[in-house]
This record gives C-alpha cells, structure tokens and sequence, in this order.
C-alpha cells in the first residue's frame, strides 16, 4: 500500500468519526446542557461569589436626572381663563451610590438580607443650572394635602382653614428653589400644624430624608434552590404582600427590585419588578433585540396595558381605591401608600396616557425614545446593560368647597416634576461579559465546529479520491503508449536490417589479395543496405 493510499484512508476513518461524533453531540446537546448549568450554578447570590461582589457594590454609575414643570400663569389659571401652560427646566444631575449594607444570608444559603440605602452628589457638569439659584412656580403640595385631608369635614372648618391660610398668605401655587422643592425646606404651613400636632413633620421636599436613607429591608431569594427565583424578592419590610390595594393580586410583592433577573431570558416571557416608589409591582415585556458595548440584549419595557384602566386591563381593578374609584389611562393614584397629597404617578409627559391628561396642560410633549421607561438585558446571564427608569410625579388640582382659590378649577392632573434615572455597564464590567459570553458561544457550538471539520475532511477525502483515480488512468495511458511505441520501433528497425552475402571467390585470389587486406580465416559481415524500392 502507498503513501497516498495510506493518507486517503485515515482522512475517511477521521472525517468518519468527527461526523459521527459531533452530529451525536449536537443531537444530544450535551455541551449546550452542560454550559448552561455551569452559568445556572455560578450566577447565584451564594456566599463569597463575585456574582454577590458585583451585587452588594454595583460597577455601573447611577445617574439620576431631575426636571421640573415651571407654570407660566397660575393667576390666570387659577382664575378659569386659561388652562395651565408650563416649561421643563432642567436637568439637574446628581450621582447616585447604592451600596447594599447588612447582608445576611438566611436558611441556608437559600436567602440574603439587605437594605439598599442611597445618597446623591450633585453633578453640575451634567446639569443645566443650579438648583440652589435656579427657581420654579409648582403647585404647593402641603396646601393640596391639607386641604385634600379637610375634604371630608364640615364646609364651615374648611372655610375656617382657608381664611386663616389665606392670612399667612400660603397659596395654591409657590415659588422656590429647585434645592428646597427637591431636597426640602421648613413650609410655614406645616410649621403651625406641628405646633397643633408634633407627629406632622414642619420640613416638605420631593425628596426629603431620602439622601442616605433606603427605601426599606429586603429579602431576596439567592437562586440557590431555583435559578428562576435569582433575585427575586421574598419580603419587603417583613410582608410577602401589601394592604393598601383592593385585591389581592394588586397588593402582590412580584419579581426582583431590577438589579438582576434570572438567566437564559425568553423573549416570550414577562419580567416582574417591584417599584417601592410606585408601592407596587409592573411588568415588562420584550420589545427588541439590542447591542449596547458589543454585548446582545434583549429590551424590555412596560407595554401600554401596565397603566391601562379595568376595562381594558381587569387585573388593574386592583387599583383602584377605594374599589371602582379610578382614573384614566396611563396614570396611578399612589396616595394610599404615602399619606398627604393626592399624589399620581404617569410616565413623563403623560406617555401612554389618556390624551386628555395631555391636552389638559399646555406644554406636554410625550415621545418614546426620552420618555420611556426601559431595561436592556443580556439574555444569557440575566444581567442588565443599560437601563432607564423613567417617572413623573403628579397631583390632583380639583374644586373643594369653603376654598374659594379653587373655584374655578376643574379636576386636573397637574404635572410637578419627572426623573431619568439611568445606568449603563462600565467599560471593565462589558469586556468581562464579552469574554464570558464568547466562551460560552465557543462551548456551546463545539459540536458544530467538529462537524464543520468532519465535513471539511470529506471534501479533502473526496479530493484525494478523485485525484488518485485520475493518475491511476494517467498510468495506464503511459504505459500503453510505451508498449505501442517499442513494439513500432521494433518492428522498424527488423525491416531497415539486412545481411551481406559470404564471398565465393578464394582466399587466395590475386584480386582479393590486392583489393583487401589480408584476413586469418573468412567472416561474414553485417550492415545496413539501401531498402528496396518494390
């Protein structure tokens, strides 16, 4: 056997076996199964993993941008002639840090303790003014809530009330610094209350005692039991579900607080998250496939039903309280969860809301792209990439009798402010992630690429099988003509051959003597003659 035998059959054997093999894996996806319980077991919150690193001290720096509505002509809307026109001033950018503190793993493993406190530092780089110069005329939330909590007294008390405001001079409207309406300032209003009550805080701010505070104590689930339940919550300040909704599915504590979702994400799947802000949980739905740093996401954001009225959506009949007391769409009171004001919650510019929340207030300008609330997600490991949550802050202008500033009013949702709150992985934490995830392509589509290499070799077989064939034929051609041209050439040369005669004439001759040398014996000769003619 040659070389070039010896080298055609092992190619066959291989490419064989590398057929075989990798059409067997792939079949059985062994590798596909084994990456992804590798992943399902590593990203968990168990206890000194860096997956619980990352999640105690997020990479990724927060931003939190806040605008505000400033109304243009409160006098003239308050007098009934005109509805209200505002401006969006802003933003005014501050860093957020959320470290979690007092991380306590509970019942094996299974559970991890935390609180999430938050603190904000001022980026005047990132912003359009200074808050603490800068000045808005908003609705006097404090006014609203007293009055709001006078609602259900004696016309002559509510009368009472608004005479003596109206001599401290307190308004429907006020006009302060964007520091004082955000961060919180002394109100006069609130000051005589907490003299009459001292449970009544006398300071007032959107954001008052929320820098360096949290928003209550958590218990997560670790995936450890689950890799469907990573993240998610099992309690929020010790309750598994709320009382302040009219259902029981309303008041349900649902998915993970957003920071972290389960991996290996369908697009046909809804993602749970609950908003302590919003004292409730929403749901997001796939939209489209992302890249965001090189890394593949899916994108989820909320659909239009998440905020849709009871007859449109009847899990949101939940809602509504007290029951069957609801707005429109787009809008969610959350007064029952935090006492006061009238307080609702919408998307900014009342996006996916009722057009007549929009055409109510002059200067609303709702768009997709700056005003909707959105996670993209990388599916594999369940890690967000980028996210914007996205919020407006609301309140509840209407007529009250025995207030004589509001008697011109109409019921209107009047918009106070919104916040862009936005994150995007860091440049370290996405190069990591494309590592990990070109690994795991690799793993993964291993059975693919011996196939491709088994079906590779079988061209080369088949090459080398066709190219021996051809010099077989080749051979045998040679050998032919060789065997065609000496039978001619011996043929050729029998008939230009012939013989001279033996001389008769004597040895001795006189003739011979002198005409030829002289020879010891007789010889005959041999050569070539002229062909004869015929």
């Amino acid at each position: 056997m040659t070389r070039r035998s010896c080298a055609i059959y092992a190619t066959g054997i291989v490419c064989a076996h590398l057929l075989i093999l990798g059409i067997a894996l792939l079949v059985a996806q062994v590798f596909q199964t084994m990456i992804q319980e590798r992943i399902k077991k590593e990203i968990t919150l168990a206890e000194n993993s860096r997956v619980l690193e990352g999640w105690i001290s997020p990479p990724p720096p927060v931003y939190m941008q806040y605008f505000f509505f400033n109304v243009t002509n409160p006098d003239e809307f308050l007098a009934g002639k005109e509805k209200p026109k505002v401006t969006q001033i802003g933003p005014y950018t501050y860093r957020e840090y959320r470290p979690r503190e007092n991380v306590t793993f509970l019942e094996n493993g299974t559970k991890i303790f935390a609180t999430n406190p938050k603190s904000f530092v001022f980026l005047r780089n990132m912003s359009s003014g200074d808050p603490e110069v800068d000045r808005v005329i908003t609705v006097n939330i404090p006014f609203i809530a007293v009055m709001n909590e006078l609602n259900s007294y004696s016309f002559f008390l509510r009368s009472a009330v608004s005479m003596w405001m109206g001599s401290m001079g307190i308004e429907v409207f006020m006009n302060r610094t964007v520091h004082e309406v955000l961060w919180g300032f002394k109100d006069p209003l609130l000051s005589k209350l907490h003299a009459l009550r001292p449970e009544v805080d006398e300071h007032f701010g959107l954001m008052y005692n929320k820098n360096g505070t949290h928003e209550g104590e958590f218990v997560f689930h670790t995936g450890e039991k689950n890799y469907m339940d990573y993240g998610k919550i099992d309690t929020w300040n010790g309750i598994s579900q709320m009382n302040w909704w009219s259902s029981n599915q309303s008041n349900m504590i649902n998915g993970t607080d957003g920071s972290v979702f389960h991996t290996f994400l369908s697009r046909k799947e809804l993602l749970y998250i609950f908003a302590a802000d919003l004292c409730r949980s929403i749901h997001l739905g796939y939209v489209a496939d992302k890249e965001v740093k090189g890394i593949p996401a899916f994108r989820f954001a909320p659909p239009s039903d998440v905020l849709a009225p009871p007859d449109v959506n009847p899990s949101n009949a939940g809602f509504c309280v007290p029951a069957g007391d609801c707005l429109g769409k787009g809008v969610l009171k959350v007064s029952v969860c935090r006492q006061g004001a009238p307080i609702v919650v919408s998307f900014p510019h009342f996006y996916q809301a009722d057009e007549k929340y929009i055409n109510a207030i002059d200067g609303m300008n709702p768009n997709e792209e700056e005003h909707e609330t959105y996670l993209d997600i990388n599916p594999t490991t369940g890690v967000p990439i980028r996210a914007c949550k996205r919020a407006q802050l609301n309140v509840i202008l209407k007529r009250v009798s025995g207030f004589p500033k509001t008697k011109f009013l109409n019921e209107t949702i009047f918009p106070i402010m919104y916040v862009n709150e936005t994150a995007t992985i860091d440049d370290d934490s996405a190069a990591q992630m494309r590592t990990l995830l070109l690994i795991v392509t690799i793993v993964s589509n291993f059975p693919v690429i011996i196939v491709a290499l088994g079906a590779i070799l079988l061209v080369v077989l088949i090459f080398l099988v066709c190219r021996n064939r051809q010099r077989k034929v080749k051979n045998n051609e040679v050998k032919r003509i060789d065997f065609t041209e000496a039978f001619h050439s011996f043929a050729t040369a029998k008939d230009e051959t012939a013989y001279t005669q033996v001389s008769n004439q004597a040895e001795d001759s006189p003739e011979n003597r002198t005409n030829q040398p002289s020879r010891n014996g007789s010889y005959i000769a041999m050569s070539p003659v002229e062909a004869q003619k015929c």
